[in-house]
C-alpha cells in the first residue's frame, strides 16, 4: 500500500513537471513572481491571445501553482507556491553551467566573445 500512494505522490509531482514544460508557462510564472497579474498583463509577455493565456493559467492552477482572486471583472492570478522559484533558480543555474561546458568543450569562453 505504500507503494501506491508514493506512486500517487509521483504522479502528482510529474503532473506539475508537465505543467512548468512549456515556455508560456514558465514565463508567467517568474512574472508572477514579481506579483498579481490579470490575464491583461500576461498577453503581451508571451506574445499570445487572451484565450491561450488563460488556458496557460489553468493548467498551472489545476496543479496548484497559481491562484487567482477576483477584481471586479478581472481576474488577478498570483503565484501560490513562491518556493517554486528555488527550483527555477536551480534550473537556471544547470542551464548556466551546462552552457559553460559546452563552451569550454568547443573552445570557447566567454572572455573570447561567445555566447
Amino acid at each position: 500500500m505504500e507503494f501506491e500512494m508514493d506512486m500517487d505522490i509521483i504522479t502528482a509531482k510529474a503532473n506539475i513537471f508537465k505543467a512548468l514544460g512549456h515556455p508560456s508557462r514558465l514565463a508567467i510564472v517568474e512574472k508572477l513572481a514579481q506579483g498579481e497579474c490579470c490575464v491583461c498583463d500576461l498577453v503581451d509577455l508571451v506574445n499570445a491571445d487572451y484565450s491561450t493565456v488563460s488556458k496557460h493559467l489553468a493548467i498551472l492552477k489545476d496543479v496548484g501553482v497559481v491562484d487567482f482572486t477576483r477584481d471586479g471583472k478581472k481576474m488577478m492570478y498570483r503565484l501560490k507556491v513562491p518556493c517554486i522559484l528555488r527550483f527555477m533558480d536551480c534550473i537556471e543555474n544547470l542551464v548556466i553551467r551546462e552552457n559553460e561546458v559546452e563552451l569550454s568543450l568547443n573552445g570557447c569562453s566567454a572572455e573570447m566573445g561567445c555566447k
